[in-house]
């Protein structure tokens, strides 16, 4: 992800934005997208929120193994 989109995003995370500061964020692409579009880019999304969800649990039962193995060493 460029600077660029990381900035965009970021915007998300302000608790004071307005409705034409999320707007002006959206790009075009996505305005312009059918239902059918939106749909599977949410899929799209969920999927790779589980993903990273999924290797954050694999890096954390690795932590914690190693944690373990060493401890017993």
């Amino acid at each position: 992800m460029s600077n660029k989109s990381v900035g965009r995003w970021s915007l998300f995370m302000s608790p004071d934005l307005t409705i034409q500061q999320i707007a002006e964020t959206i790009p075009k692409a996505v305005l312009n997208a059918s239902d059918k579009d939106l749909e599977s880019f949410h899929k799209i999304l969920e999927e790779t929120i589980k993903l990273r969800e999924g290797h954050r649990n694999l890096q954390q039962l690795i932590k914690s193994f190693s944690s373990s193995v060493i401890q017993r060493s």
